[in-house]
This record gives C-alpha cells, structure tokens and sequence, in this order.
C-alpha cells in the first residue's frame, strides 16, 4: 500500500442538537475511508450512519485476505477485487440498517448516505450512495469525482435548475438513493488511478452546502497536513453558518517509503 497521511473530523455544526453523521480511516491495514450521513428523526440517522461505517469497516477487514477466486458473493469481474468488496460491504450495511428498522419500529424512516474509497497500489476504489461526496486534488486542480444522487443534481443534469439555483433550492437535501430506503442499494462504483502528492477528500453535505468547490479548492491548495486541513474546513463551514453536522476525511498520497502511513482521528 502506498504512504497515505490521513485524517477525520465530524462535528455537529451550529445548527443541529445531534450529530448524525459518521466517519471511519484505516491506514494500517488498508486505504480505507468511509463517510456517512444519517437521516431520520428521533437521532434515528446516528444509528444508520453507525451501522453502516462499523458493516463496512468490518466487511472491508474480514475479506483482506480473501482470494477472489473464492468470493462467494456476485462478482462484476469488470471491477478490481478491491471495488467488489464495497459493492458487497455497502449492500450489507444496508441489509443491516434495514434489519434494524425491522427490529426496532420506532427507527422507521432512517437511513444514511455512503462514501467509502480503498486504496491498493495505484487503484483508488470508490463507492458512493446519496450526496455525501469525494473529491481529488491534484496539480492545482479540485476534481468532483460523484455525482449526487439528490432531486436538485438530477434537476441539474436535466438543465432545469443552474448549480447556483439548486444550492438555494427548498428541497437541496432530498436525496434519491440512500441506504436504508428499500431491501436493496446500488453504489456507484469507480475507480482511479492515483499518484504521489495526490489529495482525497470525503465529506458529507454539511460541508459541501456551506463551501463552494473553488473555496475547497483554495483550502486544500494552501495546506499541506490533514488534520489542519480538516479542522480548518470544519472552521469555515461553521463561520459560514453550520448549518447541518459537518464531516471530513483528508487523506494525501505521499512519496515516502510504504509503511510509513500515519492516521489520526
């Protein structure tokens, strides 16, 4: 695996009495980077952000060594190894949450959003369900790499609403795809290539409805570590209004020996 410096942060914002979202990193073991934004009343979205990080950590964890040869869940044999296990870790997580509804009545209506990336050697790996997103920073330049599975983005891809028209919209934080909203979910998956000096970043919407793209952009390009990074963005999104729970992830491909990873949480 590649030498990763990485770091997370959530924080409820200024608005919200709880925070719903969740996030999970390992550098040690794996490239693994997971954020979630539950949805539903009664803190209902903490349990299915909770859920859905702890499946996928677990999953991504109890098939490290599994051979793909011996993979005994569906197979999309175009993808690597690395994006069928999120495929099959997001599936599960939800299979959980739903189960948790089926137990616990009074969870109806939870659900979450998942972003989750695996690196291994040069493939970043990503998964994503709702508006939670990843980006990429390289050379100067900030890349959104998923789409929003939202009313307003498909309003947007349609030509019916501008960028600037959905960020004011009165239903910009109804999602279309999330976990925990039928028996079944359907990622979008992908996969990229990657080198030294490349910056990923995943984060829930509490960010990305405070902050535009160029002013994430802007951050990331003036500071180099990740964890000032993250406290940094959590900071303007705050002064900006906080309007929702903010999490982000930070993780920055670097050109030391591998096995000289470092995470903080």
């Amino acid at each position: 695996m590649p030498a990763i410096e990485a770091y997370g942060i959530t924080n409820v914002g200024r608005k919200r009495k709880h925070n719903e979202d969740a996030y999970a990193l390992d550098v040690t073991d794996e490239g693994l980077f997971i954020v979630a934004d539950g949805m539903g009343g009664h803190a209902a979205g903490e349990v299915a952000s909770k859920i859905t990080v702890d499946t996928v950590g677990e999953f991504i964890a109890a098939t490290r060594q599994k051979e793909e040869a011996t993979w005994p869940f569906k197979y999309n044999h175009e993808l690597h190894f690395n994006s069928n296990r999120l495929a099959v870790a997001i599936e599960k997580a939800n299979e959980r949450v739903m189960a948790a509804v089926a137990a616990q009545p009074w969870l109806k209506g939870m659900g979450t959003t998942v972003v989750a990336g695996l690196l291994n050697g040069k493939i970043l790996s990503l998964a994503h369900v709702g508006d939670s997103r990843a980006y990429l920073y390289r050379d100067g330049q900030l890349s959104r790499l998923t789409d929003d599975h939202s009313w307003v983005h498909e309003q947007v891809a349609a030509g019916i609403l501008t960028e600037e028209e959905a960020k004011s919209h009165p239903l910009k934080n109804v999602v279309t795809r999330a976990l925990g909203g039928g028996p079944s979910v359907s990622p979008d998956l992908q996969e990229l290539t990657f080198e030294s000096g490349d910056v990923f970043l995943f984060c829930s919407d509490g960010l990305t409805t405070m902050l535009s793209d160029e002013e994430i952009r802007d951050a990331v390009a003036a500071q180099e570590d990740p964890q000032t990074l993250c406290n940094e963005l959590v900071e303007i999104a705050n002064e900006k209004g906080g309007v929702d729970n903010i999490t982000v992830v930070v993780a920055r491909v670097t050109n030391r020996p591998t096995g000289e990873s470092t995470v903080t949480a």
